[in-house]
């Protein structure tokens, strides 16, 4: 309806604290069923906590969208997370998020398009059908997970609203709501959170609107009930529990790149050979999988998806354009 040790001046990802949270310090304080053949099966795709509702999809043909990787642990995926509006503290999603009301919601589509309207979560839900794709995540701090995923493509949603040719950019806003999230209280980020692709990469059939993830819907604090997988961008890039989307002429500024504009750039892609101001970005820790004295793996460009997008940066400094 429309309405490995770490070397001594590497941190470790979980101590790693952004640049305005330090700054501002006290105000920061105040299963599936699957085939033995299929390519889930192979990756050893952990099951679903078990407690929230079922979100089954079939395997998804988009190339790149099921990686081989072992998959994270939904034990980890779900209480090791960044989502600044429950909390600082990787934590802290896990145990603040609760407060959440993924029921009723609704998602409004505005700006440079000539079908603008406003989508309730079940017509959401039944746009287009339910996929399940193994992505790597990989976060700017250092650390990454390989998570099955439930959804489609975003594309699918942007075509129903018929962007114009002034459509240069997509702008995504998230919930931001003193009484369900308690971190919106703080001044860690000027509120709401917001991100925003190219339109070509929002069109991209890997960039995911996902609704759930290891075959059950979004936990509260992994974005519920919708939030973008972009899995070739660092993880801040896919926005959580997503309440508009606007297509807009001019490049959005992102949360991010306005509280530290030489930290976060607005591509954010995976890019090893372009080091954060704080530290490197050439090896990553996989949640998990990877003990305090296992050796760091090497960060891949796109993340690993360089096969399929690279197409879209072609020409540009992407050292420049970070």
């Amino acid at each position: 309806m429309l309405i490995k040790t770490s070397a001594a001046h590497e941190p470790l990802s979980s101590e790693i604290t952004p640049r305005r949270v330090y700054l501002n310090r006290r105000t920061a304080l105040a299963g599936l069923g699957l085939a033995a053949t299929s390519p889930l099966a192979l990756s050893q795709a952990a099951p679903g906590g078990g407690k929230l509702p079922k979100l089954p999809g079939a395997h998804s043909a988009v190339p790149g969208a099921l990686v081989m990787d072992k998959v994270t642990s939904y034990a980890d995926a779900t209480s090791y997370n960044n989502f600044y509006e429950f909390g600082t503290d990787k934590s802290d999603p896990a145990a603040h998020a609760h407060t959440l009301k993924p029921r009723p919601w609704t998602v409004s589509i505005e700006g440079e398009c000539a079908k603008p309207g406003r989508y309730d979560l079940d017509a959401l839900l039944k746009l287009s059908a339910m996929e399940e794709r193994v992505y790597r995540l990989r976060c700017v701090e250092g650390w990454s997970m390989v998570i099955p995923w439930v959804g489609y493509s975003l594309g699918e949603l942007l075509k129903q609203a018929q962007p114009t040719s002034k459509a240069k950019y997509v702008e995504f806003t998230t919930l931001a709501d003193k009484a369900q999230m308690p971190g919106v209280r703080s001044g860690v980020l000027d509120w709401p959170y917001v991100e925003g692709l190219r339109i070509d990469e929002a069109m991209h059939p890997l960039a995911l609107l996902a609704f759930g993830m290891y075959g059950e819907v979004l936990p509260n604090q992994n974005g519920a009930p919708l939030r973008l997988v972009v899995p070739w961008k660092y993880g801040f890039k896919s926005a959580k529990s997503i309440v508009k989307i606007r297509f807009v002429e001019k490049e959005p500024v992102s949360s991010w790149t306005k509280a530290a504009q030489q930290e976060y750039g607005f591509y954010s892609n995976v890019n090893p050979n372009v080091a954060h101001p704080r530290w490197s970005q050439a090896s990553e820790r996989r949640i998990g999988e990877d003990g305090l004295f296992a050796k760091k793996r090497p960060t891949l460009m796109f993340n690993g998806y360089e096969a399929q997008v690279g197409q879209l940066y072609a020409g540009m400094d992407l050292k420049r354009n970070y």
